[in-house]
């Protein structure tokens, strides 16, 4: 690997954890089945999102930080983050450019995979 894609790793994955624990810098989104839980647990589904730290080569092989998978009352539940263009149309063409790149944070039931 070149050290401009180690730089962009380093730097996607700077955003995307801060984006994950802030939820500021992209779009947050949910499937209709986390939009649908009681508030409480809601919120401790978008809480353990947002402290999440548990990134292995299984579940970040890239070490972008973009996706992890969490149990919360018996359930799991996954993030993902996609990157998208400015105007949402079409993949961002750098995502560790953050002048670029629309980050997208989707939160869903391992259910509704």
């Amino acid at each position: 690997m070149s050290t401009e894609n180690i730089d962009n790793v380093s730097r996607t994955r700077l955003l995307n954890d801060n984006f994950r624990s802030t939820f500021v810098g992209g779009r947050v989104v949910m499937t209709a089945g986390v939009d649908a839980l009681p508030i409480d647990t809601k919120a401790c589904v978008l809480l353990a999102v947002q402290s999440f730290s548990n990134f292995t080569k299984d579940n970040d092989p890239h070490g972008e930080h973009d996706f992890g998978s969490i149990k919360i009352e018996g359930e799991t539940y996954f993030f993902k983050i996609d990157y998208y263009d400015l105007a949402m149309q079409f993949g961002s063409e750098n995502s560790a450019d953050h002048e670029q790149t629309t980050r997208v944070l989707t939160i869903m039931r391992a259910d509704e995979y």
